[in-house]
């Protein structure tokens, strides 16, 4: 009878029609008069039902592994409603019989419980609505709607947090949109379980109000209906209704107890009928001792025992069978991994090749908590806003920064890798501050001398107590996380034509596609291989020039390519048609453009050796070159100095050979051709390069 009455169970929850049935139950209850035997079988069930809750509620770990609660607590408040109603249809029908009239629950709990003595019963019953709706349901509610609004303004930072790991390599695709969906679900159950709370707020004051309709209504039926003395019906019926209070107060109270120990913990695909069969039944603890308290009171003397006892064996049985089910998973896990062991390792596969991060950042284990958000840590948002920034000024969507720890370094120290090569290492304090010397300071701070990672300009390491005295001092003072983020900026900046290959060109190409479609498709491949223009993209972006433009860029590779494919010559004729981003890059809206010329004869000498180089590596005699380089050096320490740019205007035939020549020792120095100069823009000579 048991397991037939577990299958049966299991069967609805299952099929889905768990709720509807027990809906309808509810339903049938409110309608159709019950016999006395039903009623108690039900009362029992309440009791019941109830303890499985608190107890499942108890061993949650965490609120969503009861997500299903505040749908129970609506269910179970009906339910005891309807109880009510139905009892309330007995006690006034039969309640002149005795006190019996209602079943041996109420009657019991009438007599048994108080004493007999309705005085007691009333005194007891107005204390639990007391308990109930002044202590907990009030506390519960009042949690239920803090925590509903302090987790809806949490979700966008939450989000953002998702995001952010994402972009740092910390998770993948899958795992951010578990997050997501726990986000998602968690405001979900918190909103529920506002809403949820008012459920058993309205149910105590539905108790109250039940408790004098049914002591006045039992009374005036006694008397006027079945002639009772006034002191009889008032007897009977008074007892009846406090009995039948009682039976509903302790299970409201069990459930509001459970409601607030949901809202006060600290933070499955199913329908709801697997929900409720799951999560309520799936503990065999909470089921022991349910059936166990049931028990217990079935043995008690007055007490209906055969609808106590049923149940309690029905939950020992279920608790028996699932603690079963669950030991012999626990013993299975041994031998599946004892088979595992006993079997022969696979053989090495492309799964045992990691594959290279685009972007790296190693750090020592000090620097871990400036990646932990627990600690307050604010590297990774720093990081964001980097590939943020560099993404909308390059024109390209940079990788994401995969970040890991190395032990093999120091303690305090990180270093950058680009494709698995380390291209910048460094060391900072992240207890400390980095007061930097922008040139023109006022004073000297005590702390850890040092060199700006990012800049290369002298630099302090001080404590932060000293932070505001360094800037009236003129200093430019950043924290730890600023200065890694800062130095990956410059890093990612100038490697910026390494991150750019065919996959994140073909992504561009298909954007243009969106609103160029016959441009993009005559470009590639009828016009230029996809090599090609990803050649020329990678050459704008080694000498500076941000590839935002691409309608531009593939309309002049368009047009240019028919003459020649060369990547070097293409890459000329896109600058000429950018010339007007270029300039504006580098002087704003400045009318006056700054240049610096070269002296007639030696331009000559360098487009001979353009001529004389072609197919091969250009010949310019090392001390001309060194002599060259030492000019354009102190030239662009003087223009900086000035707070002007450093631009050197030469003829279109040599812009590449000199751009190339001083593109890693004078970075901040461009090169720009003749044909690039916007006609609007007035040229200023400030120097002439001789030999």
């Amino acid at each position: 009878m048991l397991k037939t009455l577990t299958d049966t169970l299991g069967g609805l929850a299952r099929s889905g029609l768990g709720a509807p049935v027990l809906l309808v139950i509810i339903l049938m209850m409110v309608m159709v008069p019950l016999p006395p035997f039903v009623l108690d079988l039900f009362f029992t069930f309440n009791i019941a039902l109830s303890l499985v809750v608190l107890l499942a509620a108890i061993y949650s770990l965490k609120p969503l592994d009861f997500a299903v609660f505040p749908t129970v607590l609506l269910i179970t408040t009906l339910l005891r409603l309807a109880l009510n109603v139905a009892s309330t249809r007995i006690v006034l029908l039969e309640g002149h019989t005795g006190a019996g009239a209602a079943g041996k629950v109420i009657e019991a709990f009438g007599a048994f419980v108080v004493g007999g003595n309705y005085a007691v019963g009333l005194v007891v019953f107005i204390i639990l609505i007391i308990i109930n709706f002044v202590v907990v349901t009030k506390g519960a509610g009042r949690i239920s709607e803090v925590s509903a609004r302090f987790t809806l303004d949490a979700m966008p930072g939450k989000q953002m947090a998702i995001d952010a790991d994402l972009n740092a390599g910390l998770i993948n695709q899958a795992e951010a949109k578990q997050r997501r969906a726990e986000v998602v679900q968690e405001a979900d159950f918190y909103g529920s379980m506002d809403g949820a709370s008012k459920f058993v707020r309205g149910d105590a004051v539905a108790g109250i109000l039940i408790l004098f309709i049914n002591v006045l209504g039992g009374f005036a039926v006694g008397v006027l209906q079945h002639h009772l003395a006034m002191a009889t019906a008032l007897e009977n019926y008074t007892l009846l209704t406090i009995g039948d209070g009682l039976v509903a107060q302790i299970p409201s109270l069990l459930l509001s107890t459970a409601a607030a120990i949901m809202v006060t913990r600290t933070s499955g695909s199913q329908d709801m009928g697997q929900q409720m069969v799951t999560q309520l039944f799936g503990s065999a603890q909470a089921l022991a001792f349910s059936a166990a308290i049931i028990g217990m009171l079935g043995l008690i003397p007055g007490m209906p025992n055969i609808p106590f006892l049923v149940l309690a064996s029905a939950g020992g049985y279920m608790a028996w069978h699932i603690h079963k089910q669950q030991h012999g998973a626990a013993q299975a896990l041994p031998d599946a991994a004892a088979t595992a062991t006993a079997a022969p390792s696979p053989d090495v596969s492309w799964d045992d090749v990691p594959p290279v991060d685009t972007i790296g950042l190693e750090v020592g284990y000090r620097l871990i908590a400036l990646v932990d958000r627990n600690q307050n840590g604010q590297l990774l948002a720093r990081i964001k806003g980097v590939r943020k920034k560099l993404s909308k000024e390059l024109g390209f969507l940079i990788s994401p920064v995969h970040i890991r720890d190395n032990l093999d370094l120091a303690p305090t120290a990180y270093r950058i890798t680009l494709l698995g090569v380390t291209v910048a290492k460094s060391e900072v304090f992240p207890d400390r501050d980095l007061a930097i010397n922008p040139g023109q300071v006022h004073g000297e701070l005590s702390g850890i001398d040092t060199v700006d990672p990012a800049f290369r300009l002298p630099a302090v390491w001080i404590e932060p107590s000293l932070r505001e005295y360094a800037q009236t001092l003129g200093y430019t003072v950043v924290d730890t996380s600023t200065v890694i983020a800062t130095h990956l900026n410059q890093v990612l900046l100038s490697h910026a034509h390494e991150l750019l290959g065919h996959e994140e060109t073909q992504e561009l190409l298909d954007r243009l596609a969106k609103t160029a479609p016959r441009l993009a498709q005559d470009l590639v491949p009828k016009i230029l291989s996809l090599r090609v223009v990803v050649k020329v993209l990678q050459n704008l972006l080694a000498e500076g020039v941000p590839i935002r433009d691409m309608r531009t860029t593939a309309e002049t590779l368009a047009e240019h390519a028919v003459k020649n494919q060369d990547p070097d010559f293409l890459t000329t004729a896109v600058r000429v048609a950018l010339g007007r981003i270029i300039v504006q890059n580098i002087i704003g809206l400045e009318e006056d453009l700054p240049i610096i010329t070269l002296d007639p004869g030696l331009e000559q000498i360098l487009l001979k050796a353009v001529q004389m180089g072609k197919g091969g590596e250009t010949p310019v005699e090392p001390g001309l070159a060194e002599r060259l380089y030492k000019v354009l050096q102190e030239t662009t320490q003087k223009q900086e100095l000035a707070g002007q740019p450093a631009v050197l205007l030469v003829s279109d035939m040599i812009r590449v050979l000199l751009a190339r020549f001083v593109r890693h020792g004078l970075p901040t120095l461009h090169v720009l051709a003749y044909g690039e100069i916007p006609q609007d823009k007035k040229l200023k000579v400030i120097a002439t390069v001789g030999r």
